[in-house]
């Protein structure tokens, strides 16, 4: 993740994100949302899923210079965004963590430098129309 970084990071909580509000976002519209949004604030998406992401991928894919989608494969994303903040918290980088979930802000949002609710940041990659 660390190669080709551009900005911060934005660590999101893909289905967090996505059941924040019914009906959920549909997973690909939150992707194309999530790079949109990236340009616009200069910052670069990891997109996090449980288990396998849209399309089946396990790992890591950079979509673009600013968005990377991430299947977490045998661990919760929850573990998979913990490790990735303890990695860029120990490395000094910068970071802000999109969730809603009590744990995971206490476990990686204790260094971000800013931590955004999922229903804040769907609201947020909606925009003003709310489309």
């Amino acid at each position: 993740m660390s190669r080709g970084e551009t900005g911060r990071v934005v660590l999101v909580d893909a289905r967090n994100v996505l059941r924040s509000e019914w009906p959920n976002m549909p997973d690909r519209e939150l992707l194309e949302r999530c790079r949109t949004w990236a340009n616009e604030h200069g910052r670069r998406a990891v997109v996090v899923f449980d288990h396998k992401a849209p399309g089946g991928l396990v790992g890591e894919r950079e979509l673009d210079e600013r968005c990377v989608l991430v299947g977490t494969g045998s661990e919760s994303a929850d573990e998979w965004i913990a490790r990735a903040a303890a990695e860029h918290a120990a490395e000094g980088r910068r970071y802000w963590l999109v969730t809603s979930d009590r744990t995971l802000r206490e476990v990686a949002g204790r260094r971000a430098e800013r931590t955004i609710g999922g229903g804040s940041f769907l609201r947020e990659l909606r925009g003003p129309e709310g489309s």
